[in-house]
């Protein structure tokens, strides 16, 4: 019985660490960027698009794919950095403990 009231302990630790990870996400911000620094998306660590800016030199009604593609590539870019972020973030908790194919646990 005593293994299983580390295990109880292990997994309440765990999880207070997991929920104070997901507020840390909340407050951390990151910026991707296309077009050379011309288009750049600021994201929350929840993936939530924070700011948009978009160089004037780039507003031309003849170019509009052109800027949809940079804003685009720009919001991927900020995803990627937070999806690594957080994924930082999960090796520190989980000390590098791998978790199975498929399974996420939320952010």
């Amino acid at each position: 019985m005593k293994n299983l009231g580390n295990m109880m302990k292990q997994a309440q630790q765990f999880q207070t660490r997991m929920s104070e990870m997901q507020a840390e996400l909340e407050k951390v911000e990151m910026t991707g960027q296309s077009g050379g620094g011309t288009v750049k998306i600021v994201l929350s660590g929840k993936n939530e698009v924070r700011k948009i800016s978009i160089d004037k030199t780039l507003v031309d009604p003849e170019e509009v794919e052109v800027l949809e593609d940079l804003l685009l590539a720009a919001f991927n870019d900020a995803k990627q950095k937070v999806e690594t972020h957080a994924a930082a973030e999960m090796q520190k908790i989980t000390g590098g403990l791998q978790l199975p194919p498929g399974m996420k646990l939320p952010f």
